[in-house]
């Protein structure tokens, strides 16, 4: 038997390879299906299952493809509705791949399907349970994202989710082993650690959700306090997830496809969006006007989901060179299946065609201190709201990141603002989309809040956390 977690940093995403005597089955696997069908065709096995956790949110699966190219079963939960055929598994149902069995657990609470996954080995003892969003490591799945208008709300889901955690799992062995569907990063949590598996019975005594005399009424209350809005593009994931799509290799052959400058003009001008995804250095330096940076060494995929509202809007990309295909792959991976090319050498086309280019003024931290030391300036701080409450520049204006599509208005064309974020990737993007739509008044601080922290003694306040009695 051979378990293997196949881990995504950019959507801190796990999905699971198990074979066993010829057997293998696929847990929660992402659009592009060659990382699956190597692994099958080096072990020489056959997949035989595709087992789906639940409908994700936060990235698009590939069962569908996956199905056709294996002739695999792909199998979902209990009431679990698709546009394509499937296995609907019952509570404690057994499959069987080789000489070890896994045992379907019906988990609701992250959405009414829900499941977690039992690995018994040969000798037929409990070795692992792959959870989904149902349990992660330090944390359980949000239950606010599958609230269905007028039949179950977040009070209710999050109901069903204790009676999961403490009737299908926490009666399980101390001694197996988690493994959850996300990892620190995702926004399928709030509280996720790095670590991307841990034993059960660590979980029970560090995992604030399973604490052992936690009530009902008091699960509820902290697993829904402190949420931050979704992104928008989890339910657009989610239906994705229910139908049938363009495969990945149909989409990366448009996508990843060179333009001529003349081809890409006609684009950009068309209403394509421009996507620059180099480094944030090279960016700020120079780049084609009116178009938006998020560099693919950062969180690339989940900060398109978060600020291009149109999951349908037309994409032309500025990439490093040899960086084309994955800039697509990772674009569709959420649901951005409509890239329609790369301009061919860049940047540099764009120049030696004799077209101007924009950059973004920048200022050092030791500058920067001697900036406001000298003269009364605007500081903003793009941060999260919970980065900012922890600690920030003495007088800086909170306005994060993920918030400028509604709130571009706060913005004061009079004004000249020094903007940072934590490392210098965010900051420069919250001004590519400003500089994309007229504004212009602005500073990006290098190196973001630590580098200011390390090389500077600017007033910071620190949020104290008051004690208790």
């Amino acid at each position: 038997m051979k378990v293997e977690q196949i881990y995504t940093g950019c959507l801190a995403e796990a999905a699971y390879y198990i074979h066993s005597d010829g057997e293998a089955v696929i847990i929660d696997p992402l659009r592009e299906t060659a990382p699956y069908l190597e692994r099958a065709k080096n072990d020489n096995v056959q997949i035989k299952y595709i087992f789906l956790t639940h409908f994700h949110a936060d990235f698009v699966s590939g069962q569908v493809d996956l199905a056709n190219e294996t002739g695999a079963t792909i199998v979902f939960g209990p009431s679990a509705k698709a546009d394509y055929n499937f296995h609907e598994a019952t509570d404690g149902e057994v499959f069987k791949i080789g000489k070890v069995s896994l045992t379907w657990l019906h988990t609701p609470g992250h959405t009414l399907e829900s499941s977690t996954i039992l690995l018994k080995d040969e000798a037929g003892k409990d070795q692992c349970i792959f959870t989904g969003d149902t349990l992660f490591i330090g944390d359980v799945g949000r239950p606010d994202l599958a609230v269905k208008q007028g039949k179950l709300d977040e009070k209710d889901l999050a109901s069903l989710l204790f009676d999961s955690l403490r009737e299908k799992i926490m009666t399980l062995s101390d001694d197996i082993t988690v493994y959850p569907g996300h990892g620190a990063g995702s926004a399928c949590g709030k509280k996720m650690s790095k670590e991307t598996f841990d034993t059960l019975g660590n979980q029970k005594v560090n995992n604030y959700a399973l604490r052992s005399d936690m009530t009902k009424e008091e699960f509820v209350k902290e697993v829904l306090t402190g949420l931050s809005s979704p992104p928008q593009y989890f339910p657009k994931n989610v239906m994705m997830n229910k139908g049938i799509n363009d495969t990945i290799d149909s989409i990366i052959e448009s996508g990843a496809r060179y333009l001529s400058l003349a081809e890409f003009t006609d684009r950009a001008e068309n209403g394509a969006l421009v996507l620059d995804v180099r480094n944030e250095s090279d960016f700020v330096k120079g780049h084609i006007p009116g178009s938006i940076f998020i560099g693919l060494d950062g969180a690339f995929a989940p900060w398109v989901g978060a600020l291009v509202l149109d999951i349908k809007q037309e994409i032309v990309l500025i990439t490093p060179e040899g960086r084309e295909e994955e800039a697509v792959t990772r674009l569709s991976r959420i649901g951005y299946d409509n890239s329609n090319g790369v301009l061919k050498g860049g940047v540099k086309t764009w120049i030696s065609a004799g077209n101007s280019i924009d950059t973004i003024d920048t200022i050092s931290a030791v500058d920067f201190e001697k900036k406001s030391q000298d003269e009364t300036i605007t500081i903003m701080d793009v941060r999260k709201e919970s980065e900012f409450s922890a600690e920030h520049i003495l007088d800086a204006l909170n306005e994060p990141l993920d918030t400028i599509n509604t709130n571009m208005d706060k913005i004061d064309t009079n004004k000249t603002y020094y903007i940072h974020c934590a490392g210098g990737y965010r900051s420069v993007i919250f001004e590519s989309i400003l500089k994309s739509r007229g504004y212009h008044n602005f500073v990006d601080v290098l190196g973001g809040f630590e580098n200011i922290k390390s090389t500077t003694k600017m007033a910071m306040t620190v949020f104290v956390c008051p004690s208790t009695l």
